[in-house]
């Protein structure tokens, strides 16, 4: 008998049998599975097997999680099963099946747009910027107009800032093919001819007759005629044509011979793709607009003009992302033509301030991570200034529930603003600056709707999250966000004070382990809140033994009344948080003993808390317990030795070094 045939066995029973496996695969430490129906397979089972230490479903796989020896527990539960493995690419692939057709369009975007934020996030505050450089009136004259030097500076920020945005096809359709992992540069290729100079620009489109297009803008092949017409900034066009060159390429490389596939591959691919690109996708994007534009100008005539505000303020955004948000500059210009002023501009102002509060939400959620505060800090800036795509692509639509509250909060904004009867005399300016665009009569109305297109998604980002409403990968463990939490704010903010003020630069504090045990990745934690280093940095232990204790001296800082997390602050001010087991609040304190309170002193290696391991798992709950530095800010958390290993109580694991 192998040495986890026994376990390997159960393991295949409790999670319904071979029948209920569609593919598995295993990575460094996790059995992934793609299961037929997730619901068949026993948990409480799973959580009672010796060998598996945990276990949580993720992007439509249910990864069980083995450890070290996962590769020989594999082997032998292939051989039990009779089930042949497959690569973490076909299980990833078959994982979609179990995924909603939302959750397929979020993840594509997301691998499309990821390889792309940096540039745009850059474009999106150099363009916001020149928004202000161009759109603010002062004495009756934009800066430009008044200063050669801001003019210059003007003229020189479009070759890295709207530039960006003129040639996002080129990034898409190259972000595709890297997706669908065919050629790049055909991919490159693709992205410039709609981007030509010999095509007619997309920003002119709308500005241009259907003559003049027809006699100067359009290729005549004799028996027909195809448009010459750019699609600069547009992502439908660009997504749909690169798709399309991708599963031509892969078509094709089936049939072709090797020995000549360089030659025809790239040109029975590229060829096709681009007339499609120019002869039926780009032209049906146009006629989307087209029929988009109708529809906002008659919403905008009718006696219902207060249910479009509210409308079209929750469908803006979703128009961003199509591109065809540029449709409405002509409607704004004609309005303003027409009447001297214009009610759109507005509802377009709102929805850019939504998506920014929505993305700002999410730093306050998310604030302890750094490396997404990189992207959402310049992204709520970004669309506060009148440039949402960062906002959107970068953090909104990765999430959805945000994405979704600034949509509600655009709408409710939208519905004020004309009911109020607020119109803008100019368009461009965009964000919190574009209260400079209303007319002088509405501004101080328009503070109102501004308010409540800031507050609305705020609130409902942060309600959404917590209830997990939209909220697929984003889930809060309550116990973690300290909604039964209370915490001692004299020794808080006396400690943080003095780790800012008297803790010098460099000193170091070392962290003991506070069980004796299994240490892991933080990154192994079942629940999202802690895996993704939401509540801050350090490391995962699954325990061996229901004692904790004193990671160093120091002070308790809080404790759970449940008794399953305490923190503490040690002398030098580094805070941490050490939380016993997942959803271990549902308990109510059955199961543990405290025999510290709230503002006690402690030694390193004094027992703070005791737990009963077998009557948590029991009940259906994991042990393992995150052991966090809190206070990144200020001190920077660092992993001492290699990981996973089994660990003693008092051995180092951390150290957490004044920045």
């Amino acid at each position: 008998m192998g040495k986890f045939e026994k376990d390997a066995r159960e393991l295949l029973e409790a999670i319904g049998g071979k029948e209920n496996i569609n593919a598995v695969t295993h990575c460094a430490t996790r059995m992934r599975f793609v299961l037929v129906d997730d619901a068949k397979a026993d948990k409480a089972r799973i959580e009672k097997i010796p060998t598996t230490k945990g276990m949580f479903t993720n992007a439509g796989q249910f990864q069980v999680i083995i450890g070290n020896d996962v590769a020989t527990f594999y082997n032998e539960f292939s051989a039990i099963s009779g089930i042949e493995g497959v690569s973490k690419e076909a299980a990833k692939s078959a994982a979609k099946s179990n995924q909603n057709v939302i959750q397929r369009l979020v993840g594509t975007l997301s691998e499309i747009f990821t390889p792309l934020l940096p540039a745009i996030i850059v474009g999106g505050l150099i363009l916001g910027f020149r928004n202000i450089l161009e759109g603010v009136q002062f004495g009756g004259s934009t800066i430009v107009e008044n200063s050669p030097f801001w003019n210059g500076v003007n003229s020189f920020l479009w070759l890295p800032g709207e530039a960006i945005f003129h040639f996002l096809p080129v990034g898409i359709a190259w972000s595709v093919t890297r997706k669908m992992g065919t050629t790049q540069i055909l991919g490159i290729v693709l992205g410039i001819t709609l981007v030509s100079p010999q095509l007619l620009n997309a920003y002119a489109v709308n500005g241009t007759s259907a003559a003049e297009i027809a006699k100067n803008w359009s290729w005549d092949f004799g028996f027909f005629t195809m448009d010459k017409i750019g699609y600069q900034a547009q992502v439908i066009p660009a997504m749909a044509a690169g798709f399309l060159l991708a599963y031509l390429e892969k078509f094709f490389r089936k049939y072709i011979p090797e020995a000549v596939s360089m030659i025809f591959v790239p040109l029975f691919a590229l060829l096709p793709t681009i007339i499609a690109a120019h002869a039926i996708i780009g032209p049906i994007g146009w006629k989307i607009g087209q029929g988009i534009s109708f529809v906002v100008n008659g919403g905008l005539t009718s006696s219902f003009a207060w249910l479009f505000g509210a409308v079209f303020g929750v469908l803006y955004a979703p128009l961003v992302i199509t591109g065809l948000h540029h449709t409405t500059l002509a409607i704004d210009s004609q309005l303003i033509a027409d009447y001297g002023s214009t009610n759109l501009w507005p509802l377009i102002d709102l929805s850019n301030i939504a998506q920014g509060a929505a993305v700002f939400a999410i730093y306050l959620l998310h604030k302890k991570n750094k490396k997404e505060a990189e992207i959402s800090v310049p992204s709520t800036i970004s669309a506060w200034l009148g440039v949402t795509e960062p906002a959107m692509f970068g953090i909104n639509l990765k999430y959805v529930y945000p994405f979704v509250a600034a949509m509600i909060g655009s709408g409710v904004a939208g519905m004020v603003s004309t009911i109020m009867g607020i119109r803008a005399n100019s368009i461009g300016v965009g964000g919190l600056p574009g209260i400079l665009a209303i007319r002088g009569t509405d501004m101080a109305k328009f503070v109102i709707p501004m308010l409540i297109a800031v507050v609305v998604p705020i609130i409902l980002t942060f309600f959404f999250r917590q209830a997990g409403i939209f909220n697929k990968i984003d889930k809060v463990d309550a116990a973690a966000q300290g909604a039964d939490f209370t915490m001692d704010t004299a020794i808080l903010e006396g400690a943080q004070e003095a780790a800012k003020t008297k803790i010098a630069t460099g000193t170091t504090v070392k962290v003991a382990s506070p069980l004796n045990g299994q240490v892991c990745a933080l990154s192994t934690a079942k629940d999202p809140v802690f895996g993704e280093g939401l509540m801050g940095q350090g490391v995962m232990i699954e325990p061996s033994e229901g004692v904790l204790v004193a990671p160093f001296d120091g002070t308790v800082s809080a404790l759970f009344p449940t008794k399953h997390a305490i923190g503490l602050i040690s002398d030098t001010g580094a805070e941490l948080l050490m939380h016993i087991g997942m959803d271990t609040v549902k308990l109510d304190g059955k199961g543990f003993e405290s025999f510290v309170k709230q503002g006690d002193r402690v030694s390193l290696g004094q027992k703070m808390i005791t737990f009963d391991i077998d009557f948590i798992k029991q009940e259906g709950f994991s042990v393992e317990t995150p052991v966090i530095v809190t206070n990144q800010a200020i001190f920077q958390p660092d992993i001492v030795g290699n990981l996973p290993r089994q660990i003693s109580s008092g051995a180092t694991i951390l150290t957490a070094t004044k920045i």
